[in-house]
């Protein structure tokens, strides 16, 4: 049960990282794999899946934009929104590999859905991202316990 808990708080973590909400899932997936208890595969998937949702949240957020862009919450201020925007534009959907990246990565994952980038790209290119960076992080925490 205790595994289980330990699985969600991870899938937890990783999805409201990649939201406007201010946490942070890298400490999270290290704190587990230093235990030494739990699969490594299970942990990235789980963490790769869980800020991938949270990317897709993020995506909605940018397809209402109109209706939440003068919230105090709202993760992009209107001169970065349009500044981001200009740069997607220029660059396309390929920005999304920078996923990512923190703070950077939320704001495109936004401007992504307000320039209506199509879901299924929007997806597989920000899991390709997101899992990459988990698993440099997983294996830079392997290769230090090793």
């Amino acid at each position: 049960m205790i595994d289980l808990a330990s699985y969600f708080g991870l899938f937890a973590a990783a999805l409201g990282a990649a939201t406007i909400l201010p946490m942070q899932s890298e400490s999270v997936l290290v704190g587990l794999l230093l235990t030494g208890k739990f699969s490594v595969p299970a942990l990235l998937a789980v963490a790769s899946i869980g800020n991938t949702l949270g990317s897709i949240v993020n995506w909605f957020l940018g397809r209402g934009v109109e209706r939440f862009r003068d919230r105090r919450w709202f993760p992009v201020g209107e001169a970065a929104l349009e500044r981001l925007s200009r740069w997607y534009r220029k660059y396309g959907k390929w920005t999304l590999l920078l996923s990512w990246m923190p703070v950077l990565g939320d704001a495109l994952t936004v401007v992504a859905g307000v320039l209506r980038e199509p879901l299924l790209p929007f997806t597989i290119l920000v899991f390709v991202a997101k899992t990459g960076r988990y698993v440099v992080l997983t294996l830079a925490t392997l290769q230090f316990l090793g």
